[in-house]
C-alpha cells in the first residue's frame, strides 16, 4: 500500500523553485533515501513534505495521518534543559487531542520506546548532559511515539563518530525490518548502499527515483562517487 504520492512536484522559497518536476511513491514498509549535494533541496523537499513550508506546485498525497519526524538539531536543541523522559513523553502531543496531560497510555508507549531504543537507564539525566549518539536515540524514540508507522530522519547521523553513526544505522534499518517506513536525507554512501530500497537523487538538473540496483548504474550515483565506492566494494 502507498503511504506517500509525490507527483510533479516543485518546491523552493518565495515562489522560486530550487528543485522542479520531483515525482516518487513510498510503500508502506519501503525505506527511500533523499541524496544529493549539499544546497541541493533535500531538506527543503522533507519540510515540503512534512507541510512545514508550502509547495509551489504540484501534488501530495498522504495515506497515514501520524508521521515521526527526527530533524537535523540546532546548537539551542542540543542543549535543551529538560529529563530524557520528558523528551520522549513530549512525542505524544498529536496524541492528546484536548486532554492538557499525559495519560497511562502515552506514558506507556514512551517507557516502550525508550525500552526499545536502550535508553531506559537514561530517564531522570538530563537530556543536555548526553552524548550526541544518545541524544539522537532519545529524538528517535520522541519519533516513534509520535508514529510508529513512518519515520522521517533529516541527516540522523550528523556530527556522531563512525562507530556511533555504525550503530544508529543498525537500529534505523532494524526498526525498518519491524514494518517502519523510513524516509532519510543522507550524503552517507552507506546509507545508500546498505540500509535503503529505493534512491531520491536530487541533482542540479535532474531528479532521479529509482531502486539502489539502477540507481548505481546510473549518472546520478557519479556524481557523488557512489560507483567507484561501488567497484571497491564489490
Amino acid at each position: 500500500m502507498s503511504l506517500i504520492n509525490v507527483e510533479k512536484l516543485s518546491i523552493g522559497y518565495e515562489g522560486k523553485a530550487v528543485v522542479e518536476d520531483i515525482s516518487f511513491s513510498v510503500e508502506e514498509g519501503d525505506s527511500l533515501c533523499i541524496v544529493g549535494e549539499n544546497g541541493a533541496g533535500k531538506s527543503t523537499l522533507v519540510k515540503t513534505l512534512l507541510g512545514l513550508q508550502k509547495p509551489i506546485s504540484g501534488i501530495i498525497s498522504f495515506e497515514e495521518k501520524g508521521i515521526g519526524y527526527l530533524p537535523q538539531q540546532t546548537i539551542i536543541q542540543k542543549d535543551f534543559p529538560a529529563s530524557v523522559k520528558e523528551v520522549v513523553l513530549s512525542g505524544n502531543i498529536s496524541h492528546l487531542g484536548f486532554r492538557p496531560f499525559y495519560g497511562p497510555k502515552e506514558k506507556k508507549r514512551a517507557k516502550e520506546n525508550m525500552e526499545r531504543l536502550g535508553i531506559s537507564h537514561l530517564e531522570r539525566e538530563c537530556y543536555r548532559n548526553l552524548s550526541g549518539g544518545q541524544q539522537q536515540r532519545v529524538l528517535l524514540a520522541r519519533a516513534l511515539c509520535a508514529s510508529d508507522r513512518i519515520l522521517f530522519l533529516d541527516e540522523p547521523v550528523s556530527g556522531l563518530d563512525p562507530n556511533v553513526t555504525a550503530d544508529f544505522y543498525e537500529l534505523i534499518k532494524e526498526l525498518n525490518n519491524s514494518g517502519i517506513t523510513i524516509i532519510m536525507v543522507s550524503h552517507d554512501l552507506n546509507a545508500v548502499l546498505h540500509f535503503t530500497k529505493h534512491i531520491l537523487h536530487i541533482g542540479k538538473d535532474e531528479v532521479f527515483y529509482g531502486n539502489v540496483r539502477d540507481y548505481l548504474d546510473s549518472k546520478f550515483a557519479k556524481e557523488l562517487g557512489v560507483s567507484k565506492y561501488k567497484e571497491e566494494n564489490s
